[in-house]
């Protein structure tokens, strides 16, 4: 049995049926996990002790799986793949890690990731670039792209990882397979090491929507500890996973299909379109022109909030101690200096400058407005539609160096993924073709707040009717 072509959910099955022991499925991704090493996925490998799972504590019990490593897991390092937290090693779970062991979750190790998931192409990681398992010099995408490598490279069967702008979702497009970025709160961020604190959410990346809706009813609810927590309405995910999309009415922006985006993704995009249709939903085109100010919003907000969280890492409360420095300020100086990368720090300037005296009017207060003026634009649309389509990135998956040597393509690489997080609206990336040279296309699908389970239904309908999610970069479709 060839373990990697298998699902989450199909290789649960299997373990349930005897077909298979846990120790089977971890030995064959430790296989994959040595034959994929190239792919530079995994920061902290992990050698799990299988005999003790309890194959009925949730759908997914027995599935290998790891976490990105800016999540907190008692015992094992969390870094965010930064000088400045090498050696750190959390005495607590997060709330999603604390969930997924009482489901039986079998952890394979923590995932390489951009720094302090500041970038959209895993390469400002300390501990070197993560490889898109379709073509090793290519990015994977990012933030979470030792996550997306990790699953389509048949490592784990589902990877955890956190998404403030695209970081689930994009890298999910890059490397073909399918992210989900819940509402904002679906999910508790208890342990999850802050970002931009009113846009980050932890969600799931797995092969199928399917899968996707199973990793997150166990990691759904309230939390006693984040604030921002809600719960979401109705029963689990999974069995609202009807397959049926029949008048279902979506919307699709013009601005995303305005110059800029790649001929290759534009056609799978656009066939995506076409195959809703088939399937019985009414797809229409829209304006959204507020969306032309996602970017520039999203990048003064995050930076901003950034500039707050990332404050504390200063050499003497918290973080990486400079062994130089004849005071404090020269001490916290020299810490952060050797602590943070380059991304990590142009972000925090821009952060405090958007914050200083004289400008929080300026820029935080206008992107503040911005946002708000998304927000609305986008709730407007989704009265009127059940969905909105789009591309996830105006590309397949860039060379590695390209987006390091131009930072504001990079933060262009996000323009069609923001604007769900600073509207808190849930959000699905998934396959949906393979451009000119080979390379795996994704499509989103955005719905209002609270309705995660139509977002999903919605990916699951169109996995039901084609093959892309089948696709695995080695050649060929799983069976």
């Amino acid at each position: 049995m060839e373990f990697y072509n298998l699902t989450a959910l199909e290789l649960a099955a299997a373990l349930k049926k005897g077909e298979v022991s846990v120790a089977q499925a971890v030995q064959a991704a430790r296989a994959r996990m040595e034959a994929r090493r190239e792919d530079n996925a995994f920061l902290t490998p992990l050698s799990p002790a299988p005999e003790s799972i309890d194959l009925d504590a949730s759908p997914l019990a027995g599935v290998p799986m790891a976490y990105k490593d800016n999540i907190c897991t008692r015992g094992v390092p969390t870094t965010c793949a930064s000088r400045m937290l090498e050696g750190f090693v959390p005495p607590y779970d997060a709330a999603a890690a604390e969930h997924l062991t009482a489901a039986g979750a079998v952890c394979m190790g923590k995932l390489n990731m951009d720094e302090f998931a500041m970038g959209s192409t895993s390469e400002t990681s300390c501990r070197g670039p993560v490889r898109n398992p379709w073509d090793p010099q290519r990015s994977a995408g990012g933030s979470s792209g030792g996550a997306a490598a990790a699953v389509a490279g048949g490592q784990v069967w589902y990877a955890i990882g956190s998404d403030t702008g695209g970081s689930i979702r994009q890298p999910a497009a890059h490397c073909g397979v399918t992210g989900m970025k819940p509402t904002y709160g679906a999910v508790s961020r208890y342990g999850l090491v802050a970002y931009a604190s009113s846009l980050d959410q932890i969600g799931p990346i797995a092969r199928s929507a399917a899968d996707c809706a199973a990793v997150l009813d166990i990691l759904r609810g309230r939390d006693r500890r984040d604030s921002t927590s809600v719960e979401l309405p109705g029963g689990p995910l999974l069995d609202a996973l009807t397959g049926r999309v029949k008048g279902l009415s979506i919307a699709l922006p013009e601005q995303y299909l305005e110059d800029g985006l790649e001929g290759g993704v534009a056609a799978a995009v656009r066939e995506a379109a076409d195959t809703f249709r088939a399937l019985g939903a009414r797809v229409e085109t829209v304006s959204l022109p507020a969306l032309d100010w996602a970017v520039s919003a999203y990048y003064i907000l995050a930076c901003a909030q950034a500039s707050s969280n990332l404050a504390r890492f200063d050499g003497v409360t918290c973080g990486r101690r400079a062994p130089e420095g004849r005071d404090l300020a020269q001490l916290c100086a020299a810490s952060r200096t050797q602590g943070f990368g380059r991304e990590v720090k142009r972000r925090l300037l821009l952060g405090t400058f958007v914050l200083s005296h004289g400008y929080y009017d300026a820029y935080y207060k206008k992107a503040l407005q911005a946002a708000a003026l998304i927000k609305d634009g986008l709730n407007r649309t989704l009265e009127e539609y059940d969905l909105i389509l789009s591309p996830v990135a105006p590309t397949a998956a860039p060379r590695l160096g390209e987006s390091l040597s131009s930072p504001l393509e990079m933060y262009l690489s996000d323009l069609y993924t923001v604007p769900a997080n600073l509207a808190g609206l849930p959000a699905v990336s998934f396959p949906c073709g393979l451009d000119g040279e080979g390379m795996p296309v994704g499509v989103q699908l955005m719905g209002r707040a609270l309705e995660d389970a139509a977002v999903l239904n919605a990916a699951h309908a169109f996995q039901l009717a084609t093959p892309w999610h089948k696709m695995h970069p080695e050649g060929g479709k799983r069976p």
